[in-house]
């Protein structure tokens, strides 16, 4: 009896025991996340971090000529047999609408990417061939050039193995890269999302922030004149 009553003992102590690790380690992690773009902020003037409901930080900033940039971290566990992925997502949001059509590149598309804008494009666009599967869609108001000069600029993009999506739109461009991808273990065995990363560095957001200018400049803004471009 004293012993079924000591092993019953020890089984409780235990379960409370590793339940308070979780906890903690869980807390830790997040911990983690709220500061993973501390580093980056050091590249812009008034950097302001905000923190999204998935502990992960967001961060704002001017640029010169009042554009903004805007950098977030995306957790995404949504493909099965794969490892969860943390996407770095750079926005570049221009001082005024510019004239220019909307376009877009996605790389290795499996239709469960939900940050993705170029989904949600009505038009079917004959993509640049690349090392990877490509996905361009726009809005139907390319011009001809328009188009050649995307797919210049998306051919030497996708070139990087780590480059995830890139879209120009009137209103500012988009990058997202690859910045992490999860731990075996915790996925495999605990269905957790982990990532072996304690900071973003400043490096990797800053080659982002240049993608994202370039393909602000990659489109020209007077060829209205130009014919449509129809989509083979």
């Amino acid at each position: 009896m004293i012993t079924t009553i000591a092993f019953s003992a020890f089984i409780v102590a235990s379960c409370v025991w590793m339940g308070k690790r979780a906890i903690s380690d869980h807390r830790a992690v997040l911990a983690q996340r709220r500061g993973l773009l501390d580093e980056a902020a050091g590249l812009f003037p008034n950097a302001k971090i905000s923190v999204a409901p998935d502990h992960f930080p967001m961060l704002v900033s001017r640029l010169e000529g009042g554009r903004q940039i805007r950098v977030e971290l995306l957790a995404d566990a949504m493909v099965t047999r794969r490892l969860p992925q943390l996407w770095l997502r750079v926005t570049l949001s221009e001082a005024g609408e510019r004239c220019r059509p909307t376009i877009g590149a996605l790389a290795r598309p499996t239709g469960a990417e939900y940050y993705s804008l170029v989904h949600d494009m009505p038009e079917w666009m004959t993509p640049p061939e690349t090392g990877a599967s490509l996905l361009m869609r726009g809005d139907g108001r390319a011009t001809a050039r328009q188009v050649e000069r995307a797919e210049t600029m998306f051919r030497s993009l996708f070139a990087d193995p780590a480059m995830k999506e890139a879209v120009i739109s009137p209103r500012g461009t988009r990058v997202i890269l690859q910045a992490a991808q999860g731990e075996r273990a915790a996925h495999l065995f605990l269905r957790q999302v982990r990532f072996p990363v304690t900071t973003i560095s400043a490096s990797l957001v800053k080659e982002a922030v240049a993608k994202a200018e370039a393909l602000s400049e990659a489109l020209a803004a007077n060829e209205a004149a130009m014919p449509v471009y129809e989509a083979a």
